[in-house]
């Protein structure tokens, strides 16, 4: 085996570790339509690249589970005010453990940091998901 093979063998298998933790995290739904939305175009290598390097490099890696890492997501989300981004991490956050409260907690603290414009435009896409993934908020 070349130093190409195993380059290509190793990007291979990071592919398919991220496309694991990538539907486990983020839903099958999400991710096929992401997929089907960059197919045949420009951004279609991103789309792998991104499921490679980020999903099956970075998401895999020891030290953090996939709750701390999705609360992390949420903060640094809201900073960048990656909304359209924040509205899949949010169900993905759902799906690894974190609850209303916590999402909600964790745009009030990145409030703090980020500044209120940045935290009322991300909790309008959480509350959003919120509801639709788990129902109007009881009193």
């Amino acid at each position: 085996m070349t130093d190409n093979d195993a380059t290509t063998a190793s990007k291979d298998e990071r592919f398919a570790a991220g496309m694991a933790v990538r539907r486990a995290v983020m839903g099958d739904n999400f991710v096929d339509t992401a997929l089907a939305k960059a197919a045949g175009s420009d951004g279609e290598e991103l789309q792998h690249h991104i499921t490679a390097t980020v999903w099956g490099s970075v998401w895999t890696r020891e030290g953090l589970s996939r709750r701390d890492r999705s609360l992390l997501n949420i903060g640094m989300l809201v900073a960048l005010r990656a909304t359209e981004e924040l509205r899949g991490h949010v169900r993905g956050a759902l799906a690894n453990g974190l609850t209303r409260e916590e999402v909600t907690e964790a745009i009030i603290h990145a409030s703090g940091y980020c500044g209120a414009p940045a935290a009322l435009s991300a909790m309008k896409v959480a509350q959003d998901v919120l509801e639709a993934e788990l129902g109007p908020k009881k009193s």
